[in-house]
C-alpha cells in the first residue's frame, strides 16, 4: 500500500506550497517573495518610513529655521543637539523595540508609536524655548518615530530572501519621498501659516499614514516571547562579521549626517540665496529614491556586500572631492544630487546587511544592536561637525574632512567584513 504523502501545514499567502524535498525544511525559512500579505506589508513599510526617516531628513531645514527665529540666541552646536538627539533616539530605542518585535510582533509597537509620534510634533507646534522643542521634537516624537522605524524594516525582511534588496529598496523609497515632501511643505507653510499650523500640517499628515501602516504591516513570523537577556544583544558582537559591520555602518553614519545638518547653512556661507538653499534638502532627498531603489535592485543580482562598498566608497568620494571645494550654485546642488543618491544606497542596504548576518529569528534585536550604535554615531556627529564649524571661524570645511574621512573609514569596514565572510573571491555577498 502506497504511503500518504505528509499534509502541509503551514501554507503561505498567495503561493504554492513548497515541494516536497526529502530534507525537512522549517516553514520559517521558506521566503514567500510576494503575496498580497507581503506587498500590503512593504506599502505600509513604506508609510512608516515617509513619516520616520523621511521626517528625519528635515533636519537641514529646521537646523536654518531655528538658528533665524526661536534658537537665534543659541549656537550652531548648541542647536545640532535637537537634530542629533531626534535622530539618536529613533536609531538608538532599536534594540528595545527590537527585542519587542520579536516577543510580540509589530502591532503593538506601531500603535504606541503613532501616538508618541504625533503627540510629540503637536508639543513641538507649542513650545518656545530650547528645551520645549528639545523635549516634544528631539525625545518624544523620536522615541515613536523609532517604534514605527524598526518594526517597517523587521517585517518585511521576513517576506523575502531573494528580492530582499528590491523590497527593502521600495520601503526606504518612502523614506526619500518623505524628505521631498515635508521640506517643500515646511518651505512654504512656515512663512504663510507660522510655525505652530506648519508642525500641526505634518503631524496630520503622519498621522493618516500610519493609520494605513497599522492595518497593513504585518510579520511572517510568529513572535516567540524570551526572557529578557542583555548577552542576547551582546552575543552577537563577539562574531567578527557581524562587530565589523557594526563599527563599519557607525562610521559610515558618523560622516553621512554631516552634509545633511549643514548642508543649508553651507550653502548659504559661499553665498546662495535662502530660498535656493532650502531647496537643497528636497533636491538630496529626491535624488535619493534612485539611491535607495536601484542600487538595493542591483544588489539582490551582484550581492548586497558588493554595491555597499562600492556606493560607501562613491559617498566618501564625493565629500572629500566635491563638497569640500565646492563654492558656487552648481557644484553645491550637483553634490545635493549626487550625496542623496550615494548616501539613499547606504541607508537603503543597512537592513539588508544586517538580514545577513543574522538568524531569522533574531533579526529584530539584530537589526536594532545595529541601529543602536549608528544612533551614537548620529548622537555625536552633527554636534562635533558644529563644534568644528565653530573653531574653524565659521568655515565648513574642516567639517567636510572630518564627514568624508568617516564615511571612507565605513567602506573600508564594510571591505573587511565581506571578506571575513567570503574571502576575496568573487562572489555574490
Amino acid at each position: 500500500m502506497a504511503e500518504k504523502e505528509p499534509q502541509q501545514t503551514d501554507s503561505l499567502p498567495d503561493e504554492a506550497p513548497p515541494p516536497i524535498s526529502e530534507k525537512p525544511v522549517d516553514s520559517q525559512d521558506v521566503f514567500p517573495e510576494g503575496g498580497r500579505k507581503a506587498w500590503l506589508t512593504v506599502a505600509g513599510a513604506s508609510a512608516c518610513l515617509f513619516v520616520s526617516f523621511g521626517w528625519v531628513n528635515c533636519v537641514g531645514v529646521f537646523q536654518d529655521y531655528y538658528q533665524t527665529h526661536q534658537l537665534r540666541n543659541y549656537s550652531p552646536s548648541q542647536i545640532a543637539w535637537i537634530p542629533a538627539l531626534q535622530i539618536f533616539f529613533m536609531l538608538f530605542s532599536g534594540t528595545f523595540v527590537g527585542k519587542v518585535f520579536d516577543d510580540y510582533g509589530p502591532a503593538y509597537l506601531l500603535f504606541i508609536g503613532t501616538f508618541l509620534h504625533v503627540f510629540g510634533l503637536m508639543m513641538t507646534s507649542i513650545s518656545k524655548k530650547y528645551y520645549q522643542i528639545l523635549l516634544s521634537q528631539a525625545v518624544c516624537s523620536a522615541i515613536g518615530a523609532s517604534m514605527v522605524f524598526t518594526p517597517a524594516f523587521t517585517s518585511v525582511t521576513t517576506w523575502f530572501r531573494a528580492k530582499r534588496g528590491a523590497a527593502l529598496g521600495l520601503v526606504v523609497a518612502g523614506s526619500s519621498l518623505g524628505g521631498v515632501i515635508f521640506p517643500v511643505m515646511l518651505i512654504h507653510l512656515l512663512p504663510e501659516v507660522g510655525f505652530g499650523w506648519a508642525m500641526r500640517i505634518c503631524a496630520f499628515l503622519i498621522l493618516a499614514l500610519l493609520i494605513f501602516a497599522n492595518l497593513t504591516v504585518r510579520s511572517r513570523i510568529a513572535p516567540t516571547k524570551r526572557p529578557f537577556q542583555l548577552m542576547a544583544f551582546v552575543r552577537p558582537l563577539r562574531e567578527p562579521s557581524f562587530s565589523l559591520l557594526t563599527a563599519s555602518i557607525f562610521f559610515f553614519f558618523w560622516g553621512m549626517f554631516i552634509p545633511f545638518t549643514f548642508i543649508v547653512e553651507g550653502a548659504r556661507s559661499h553665498g546662495m540665496s535662502p530660498r535656493l538653499s532650502n531647496y537643497l534638502v528636497p533636491i538630496l532627498n529626491g535624488a535619493s529614491v534612485i539611491g535607495r531603489t536601484v542600487p538595493n535592485i542591483i544588489a539582490d543580482k551582484v550581492g548586497h556586500f558588493n554595491v555597499m562598498i562600492v556606493m560607501s566608497t562613491f559617498t566618501s568620494i564625493l565629500i572629500l572631492a566635491l563638497w569640500l571645494p565646492a563654492t558656487g550654485n552648481t557644484p553645491i546642488i550637483l553634490f545635493a544630487a549626487l550625496f542623496g543618491i550615494g548616501s539613499g544606497a547606504g541607508i537603503g542596504l543597512t537592513p539588508a546587511l544586517c538580514a545577513h548576518v543574522s538568524p531569522i529569528k533574531e533579526i529584530g534585536v539584530r537589526t536594532g544592536t545595529v541601529f543602536t550604535f549608528s544612533a551614537i554615531a548620529a548622537l555625536t556627529g552633527s554636534p562635533i561637525g558644529g563644534q568644528i564649524i565653530i573653531v574653524s571661524h565659521g568655515s565648513f570645511k574642516d567639517a567636510a574632512i572630518f564627514g568624508g574621512v568617516s564615511c571612507a573609514i565605513g567602506a573600508a569596514l564594510v571591505f573587511a567584513t565581506r571578506v571575513c565572510l567570503a574571502g576575496f573571491k568573487k562572489t555574490k555577498i
